[in-house]
C-alpha cells in the first residue's frame, strides 16, 4: 500500500510537472515587442521613433537666439519660453520628467562665427554628417529630474551652422530608452533645404 502511495505522488508530480511545460511553464519570458515606429518628416529633418514619444513642434511669433526645431516626448510639453518685459528666456519645455520618461529637443543651436564641434565626446555620424555626441548624468537635463543626458552636436552647412540633438531619460529603462534613441539617431536623415 505504501509503495502505491508512492508510485501515484510520483505519477502526480510528473504529470503536473508535464503539464506546466506545456503551458510555457519551462520556456523563458518572451523579450518586449517593439515599439511601434512613427515616421517625423520636417524642416528638412527625417527619422523614425517610438509612437509613445508625441511630437510637439515647436511654435513662437519672437525672435531668439536659437531654433528648436521639434520636440519629443513621453508626456504633454509647454511652451519653454517666458517674456518678462523686454528680457524672454527659455528652458526645457517639462518642469518634472516623470519615472521612465524621455524627452528630445532638436534644435538649431546659436553658433558662433568659427565654432567646430569641437573635441567633447565621441565622434560619430548621423545622416551621413560628422557628429560629437556626449553622455552624463548631469547636465541640462538634471534640472528636470533626468538620470541621463544625451547631447549630440551634428555638423551642418552652410558652416558653422549646427544641429543639436538632446536627449533626457529618466529610469527605468535607461538603456531600452537608449537603445531606441541610437535607432532614432541611425534613422536620420536631413535633405537639402
Amino acid at each position: 500500500m505504501r509503495r502505491l502511495r508512492l508510485v501515484a505522488c510520483v505519477a502526480g508530480i510528473a504529470v503536473t510537472a508535464a503539464l506546466a511545460s506545456a503551458c510555457g511553464g519551462g520556456q523563458t519570458a518572451k523579450a518586449a515587442d517593439p515599439p511601434s515606429l512613427v515616421q517625423y518628416n520636417s524642416n528638412g529633418l527625417s527619422f523614425r521613433h517610438p509612437a509613445a514619444w508625441k511630437e510637439y513642434p515647436f511654435v513662437w511669433a519672437g525672435e531668439l537666439h536659437f531654433q528648436p526645431i521639434v520636440y519629443l516626448s513621453t508626456q504633454p510639453v509647454h511652451d519653454p519660453c517666458s517674456t518678462h518685459g523686454n528680457e524672454t528666456t527659455c528652458g526645457l519645455p517639462i518642469g518634472h520628467l516623470q519615472p521612465g520618461g524621455v524627452l528630445v529637443v532638436w534644435q538649431n543651436p546659436y553658433v558662433l562665427p568659427g565654432t567646430t564641434l569641437g573635441s567633447a565626446g565621441s565622434p560619430m555620424r548621423v545622416g551621413g554628417r560628422p557628429a560629437r555626441r556626449t553622455t552624463s548624468s548631469g547636465g541640462v537635463c538634471r534640472s528636470v529630474g533626468a538620470d541621463r543626458t544625451i547631447d549630440v552636436l551634428i555638423k551642418s552647412s552652410p558652416a558653422p551652422n549646427q544641429i543639436e540633438a538632446t536627449a533626457c531619460l529618466r529610469g527605468p529603462n535607461l538603456a531600452q530608452n537608449e537603445r531606441r534613441l541610437n535607432a532614432l539617431l541611425a534613422s536620420t536623415r536631413f535633405q537639402a533645404s
